[in-house]
């Protein structure tokens, strides 16, 4: 990776395709067990470590480590009982996902593969309010969890039930028995999804098995797929002799992926994977805009014309195909949800998430959490999904009295905080044109590609000479830019 956190070309490449995949509902994830590792996990060999020990063995001169597990099973009489307890004591701690678990868990993935034990995927999906549906036994594919957002298929089992697990050679031998739905279900997906592997090391023999058995099916038209790999290190004090041996095998071995249809994209250091996530987001966010906006009165424009203003620009943003994301602002709400609807009539689609994203504000406190509270954390749900907001006039009415919005000065905060593009529409009035002046009094031309192109369109939506159809034209024609 360049010096800045920048992508390099192969990076950046992976980005482009990755980011088409995901807007088309194509990505899939298979995790590994590198994948848990910054949460702290152990590895294979950490926790096979005290089997090693039992069997008066170096686990770090073992390479094949299923076996190693066999063999503590063999001398125990077929009991693996300490194996399990190391499963259920390893991995089924509370441990929080990593930031690249939570990155995939906002992108709109509904297909998560994996051989780890932990729960770490399903948890990132909780947490960002999607409902998992788990899959770890062959009779739970039978079944379907209500309203899920994503299936996670966990093909060795689960640490919560450790007796049923994947583990020794044994188990890997039965798995095309005892599995099979399991085999059939991945093979399926290899085939209509686009996976990306993530902290795989590509020698489970059931993957192997699986990824052999779609190459010989589909030949040359088998799908593309992809992997993040960490380049080979010349280790302290390692003859270069080695080091160019062990460069040799890794070439090699990028052609073997290759073979059955998985293409490699080396990174120097792990962390840059989450610089390929986060890259990957920040383009999907880009093509989600929050709209932030609440009207009492609609000084210096009538009503009329605002909630007209309002309802073309929501119908032109969804044409250009944004997703809309709003908390249906007094005054505002019922314009944007027209302009929406309109066009995707009018289109020949359906109103669903992928459209529109409608989150009224809860009026009333039922809980213990005070309203501004909730308030703050639902603007921040809401916000966390959009890569650009976009602000309209900004007022409202307390005793009597027309007052600017603090939600909206709130949402503007928060937008600025997740590094969200802002467009103010200053000409609205309001407290959007004092986050209009904020917005140009910090607005820095070099840190946007496109900067100086941006400028003078961010002015002219301040400028009292701009009406509000020249303003909806200025504000269509950033959000291309951005």
């Amino acid at each position: 990776m360049k010096q800045g956190g920048a992508l390099n070309k192969d990076q950046f490449r992976l980005v482009e395709l990755l980011s088409k995949e995901v807007e088309e509902g194509n990505l899939a994830i298979f995790a590994g067990a590198g994948f848990s590792r910054d949460a702290g996990f152990v590895d294979w060999k950490t926790l096979l470590k005290p089997i090693a020990d039992d069997l008066e063995l170096d686990v770090e001169k073992e390479w094949d480590l299923v076996t190693l597990a066999q063999y503590h099973t063999n001398i125990h009489h077929a009991n693996r009982a300490k194996l399990n307890q190391l499963l259920v004591t390893e991995f089924s701690t509370n441990v929080a996902p990593t930031v690249n678990h939570r990155i995939l868990a906002r992108l709109p993935i509904g297909t998560y593969w994996t051989t780890n034990y932990d729960n770490l995927i399903e948890a990132a999906l909780e947490s960002t309010g999607k409902i998992a549906d788990v899959k770890y036994t062959v009779k739970q594919l039978a079944t379907t969890k209500s309203n899920r957002d994503a299936v996670v298929y966990k093909m060795h089992g689960d640490a919560t039930h450790p007796a049923d697990a994947v583990l020794i050679r044994d188990d890997y031998e039965r798995y095309h028995i005892n599995m099979q739905p399991y085999v059939t279900a991945l093979s399926g997906d290899l085939v209509s999804k686009t996976f990306l592997f993530l902290g795989f090391s590509f020698t489970d023999p059931n993957l192997e098995y699986i990824l052999s058995r779609v190459r010989i099916h589909y030949g040359r038209d088998q799908r593309q797929h992809y992997c993040v790999l960490r380049k080979a290190k010349r280790y302290d004090n390692e003859a270069l002799v080695d080091f160019e041996y062990r460069q040799r095998k890794e070439q090699l071995f990028a052609g073997e992926l290759l073979r059955v249809g998985i293409k490699t994209t080396y990174v120097d250091e792990f962390e840059e994977i989450t610089a390929i996530l986060k890259a990957v987001e920040y383009r999907h966010k880009r093509r989600t805009v929050f709209i932030s906006g609440a009207a009492h009165e609609y000084c210096p424009w009538t009503q009329a014309e605002s909630e007209r203003f309002v309802y073309e620009l929501s119908r032109e943003i969804n044409k250009e195909k944004f997703r809309v994301i709003s908390g249906f602002g007094l005054g505002i709400g019922s314009a944007v949800i027209s302009g929406v609807l309109e066009q995707t009539i009018m289109s020949g689609g359906r109103l669903d998430g992928e459209q529109l994203v409608l989150r009224p504000f809860p009026q009333t406190q039922s809980g213990k959490r005070p309203l501004a509270e909730l308030w703050r954390e639902y603007r921040r749900t809401m916000l966390e999904h959009a890569g650009i907001a976009i602000f309209l006039f900004g007022n409202k009415l307390v005793d009597g009295k027309v007052v600017e919005s603090n939600g909206m000065r709130e949402e503007f905060e928060i937008a600025r905080e997740n590094g969200v593009f802002i467009i103010p529409i200053g000409i609205t009035g309001s407290i959007s044109l004092k986050l209009w002046e904020e917005v140009l009094h910090n607005f820095k031309v070099n840190d946007h590609p496109r900067g100086n192109d941006i400028l003078p369109l961010l002015q002219a939506l301040g400028d009292d000479k701009t009406d509000l159809n020249e303003a909806k034209k200025i504000t269509l024609q950033l959000l291309r830019i951005v």
